[in-house]
């Protein structure tokens, strides 16, 4: 078997995945705006933080390649819980450095129509504090989960290689959120 930069990575990913979480942005502080491109059901359109949230709350994930096997496990995981999450009146966005194609065949095949993904620039990595510290996949998020009301302030951040977590952690702090913001 012949050992390729991208065959060590997921090595390495497998291999970090119960280390311990990467540094996150902090509850309570704003979340950086950004426009990009997203998809869904592999249909590209612009997407913009701001504009997503005039609508609710919005879980923004971070995920590190299209196609591995935990970003499509994870990927599997919010599409079944994407009802629960609009119910609960949140957007569910992922975001990957990968391509818009890619992503477009991602958002078909993995997000099964249900959510959209958009791609992750440089500069939202930076920002996000989310970038994968494995040096041979430059570029690269690491796995970091957010929830972001609508005022813009971030109310949870998780980070963890392990897809394990995310889905049922967003929606348990969506869903905290909408029982203290409930109106009447």
């Amino acid at each position: 078997m012949r050992t390729t930069p991208l065959t060590i990575a997921l090595a390495a990913l497998t291999l970090s995945a119960t280390a311990p979480a990467f540094a996150t942005l902090a509850i309570g502080s704003k979340a950086p705006d950004f426009s990009t491109q997203a998809t869904l059901g592999g249909k590209p359109f612009p997407f913009a933080l701001s504009t997503a949230l005039k609508k609710g709350l919005v879980v923004l994930y971070f995920f590190p390649k299209v196609f591995t096997s935990g970003c499509t496990v994870e990927a599997h995981d919010f599409a079944e819980a994407t009802a629960d999450f609009t119910k609960a009146g949140a957007t569910v966005i992922g975001v990957s450095a990968d391509s818009i194609e890619e992503l477009s065949k991602f958002s078909t095949l993995e997000c099964r129509n249900k959510f959209a993904v958009a791609v992750a620039t440089p500069s939202m990595i930076k920002d996000y504090d989310s970038k994968l510290g494995i040096p041979f996949m430059g570029g690269r998020s690491n796995r970091t989960s957010y929830v972001i009301a609508p005022d813009g302030k971030i109310i949870y951040a998780f980070s963890a290689l392990a897809a394990a977590g995310h889905v049922k952690n967003t929606l348990e702090a969506v869903r905290k959120y909408q029982t203290a913001h409930k109106k009447g």
